[in-house]
């Protein structure tokens, strides 16, 4: 492993064909239709993720994938003195341990859990919304201000799975 490689690892992955949170928070969420964590996720350059709602969605191809870091939901837990709170509420696609997701704002880098690295691109940060309060916990959504992860675009084909994986940025 290079100097720039860093071990991480992948604890969720999440995709779902349909958005869940619609209208307003407190009429609560729409039913899942299907499984929505998967052991392995397959991407698409330009594209997203395979089976997701955002997959080739012209408005979202820029950020059709979001990353996230566990340790963004455990400081909120800690904040709120919450119980260990369900990433899968937040509904972020990728969720990692070990790695600043909202620092890599406008970065290349590429994430390899065994199958090869796929590359991304973060574009903007995923900012959180009235839903964090309503799924996540009460006060979550001024909470994950700031540290909601960010929205990425796939740049290469290529497949992650759960477990441990490397990080590395790439040169532009």
């Amino acid at each position: 492993m290079s100097e720039v490689e860093r071990r991480i690892e992948i604890v969720m992955l999440h995709a779902s064909p349909i958005h869940r949170y619609e209208g307003r928070p407190r009429a609560g969420a729409l039913p899942a239709i299907g499984p929505e964590l998967h052991e392995a996720l397959r991407f698409r350059a330009g594209l997203g993720i395979v089976g997701d709602r955002h997959f080739n969605a012209p408005a979202h191809r820029r950020a059709s994938v979001t990353l996230f870091a566990i340790e963004s939901l455990e400081r909120v837990a800690q904040a709120l003195e919450t119980p260990p709170l369900d990433p899968a509420a937040t509904r972020r696609n990728v969720v990692v341990r070990g790695l600043d997701v909202d620092g890599l704002r406008g970065s290349d880098f590429s994430l390899d859990s065994g199958a090869g690295p796929v590359e991304f691109r973060a574009h903007r940060p995923c900012n959180p919304c009235a839903w964090m309060d309503v799924e996540v916990a009460e006060g979550a959504f001024r909470a994950l201000r700031g540290r909601g992860g960010m929205r990425c675009e796939p740049l290469t084909d290529g497949t992650l799975d759960l477990g441990p994986a490397a990080f590395r940025p790439l040169a532009r």
